[in-house]
């Protein structure tokens, strides 16, 4: 029999439902701003996507709702003739602390190490600042609020920052999550010696917890590699303390690989949201979301991309379900029970 494989595989994921729009922004128009980037970014190219894959995920959720927004990039253009915000090359932004070093009154020789070092962040995309640098950092009183809603014809404004947004591993025990050999060696560690003050004392606590479970398995048994037919094995005689000795570097083996697995990825996002009327500037609602989303089981995705645009998503969806149900409570509670009825279905689906 021959396997002949030719052909692709095909995930599509429509953004905008259609079976779940509504009519609750029907007639209202928003401008989403950028928002605040106050997370310790790598790089400003990575703060500018982060920035943008947020206010796509608001834009999917206000049309489906009914409102209209404008183009994003005329909402750039705007901020930036204006001088709101200033988007320079990722390149200019990633050196300048350096270039503020290289004015001071250092040696030749320290001049010419800084140097080196900022021809290498200009290479690697290593950033001074990007905090400072995110486009969303910069307050808007009340009368350019106002501006920008006439600009656009909008009703509101929405405005926000990225709190966190991050990567760390999950602190779940779950067998099901770490996979059985690092559930059992990582537990077993934990238990003898509690939390350790470095990953090394941690790794060793590991093997030394895989070693004592196996030689104590190997002291039980008298069936491998030493029992009563083979009592020597290549000249060198054991019996049960041989099992013991074998099987216990057995365990602290399986406790070192153990160590190095069952990592369980997190991906940490903490958005604030704000809405503010586009004819006075008052902030009509704001709230706040914290999302950790980790892969339910070792078989799962464990990318990070996959991570962190279920964290964004879920948050978005979150902030714009509490903002949609102060606009209009009864019909956003219509929305909820369609939506969760359309996941149920959706649920069954998959299992058949």
């Amino acid at each position: 029999m021959a396997l002949v494989g030719c052909g692709t595989t095909v995930q599509e994921s429509l953004k905008i439902n259609p079976a779940l729009k509504t009519n609750i922004g029907q007639g209202r128009r928003v401008v989403i701003l950028p928002f605040a980037d106050y997370t310790d970014a790598d790089s400003i190219e990575s703060a500018y996507r982060r920035n943008l894959f947020v206010s796509e995920n608001l834009t999917d959720r206000f049309v489906q709702n009914g409102f209209t927004t404008p183009v994003q990039e005329d909402v750039f253009r705007y901020l930036i003739d204006r001088n709101i915000i200033n988007v320079v090359a990722y390149s200019e932004n990633t050196s300048a602390s350096l270039e503020y070093e290289l004015q001071k009154d250092w040696s030749p020789a320290m001049k010419a190490e800084l140097q080196k070092y900022k021809e290498y962040s200009r290479s690697s995309g290593i950033s001074s600042n990007p905090a400072l640098d995110s486009p969303g950092t910069l307050g808007l009183d009340q009368t350019q609020i106002s501006l920008l809603g006439q600009n656009f014809a909008a009703d509101y404004v929405i405005r926000g920052s990225i709190v966190q947004y991050k990567t760390r591993q999950d602190p779940s025990w779950a067998p099901w999550k770490k996979g059985i050999i690092s559930f059992v060696a990582g537990v077993t560690n934990k238990i003898a010696f509690g939390q350790a003050r470095s990953d090394s004392y941690d790794e060793l606590g590991s093997m030394i917890a895989g070693g004592a479970l196996g030689a104590i398995y190997g002291d039980v048994s008298d069936n491998w590699p030493y029992n009563k037919a083979n009592k020597s094995i290549l000249g060198v005689s054991g019996g049960r303390s041989g099992n013991t000795i074998v099987w216990g570097a057995i365990g602290a083996g399986l406790g070192k690989v153990a160590y190095n697995a069952g990592d369980i990825p997190q991906a940490v996002v903490q958005l604030r949201m704000s809405v503010q009327d586009a004819y006075n500037g008052e902030v009509v609602w704001t709230n706040r979301i914290d999302v950790k989303v980790s892969p339910q089981s070792v078989l799962a995705d464990y990318q990070y991309d996959a991570l962190f645009e279920s964290a964004t998503e879920k948050g978005v969806h979150v902030l714009m379900d509490d903002f949609l149900y102060k606009l209009n409570p009864g019909a956003q509670a219509m929305a909820r029970e369609k939506e969760a009825n359309l996941n149920k279905r959706g649920a069954r689906s998959t299992r058949r």
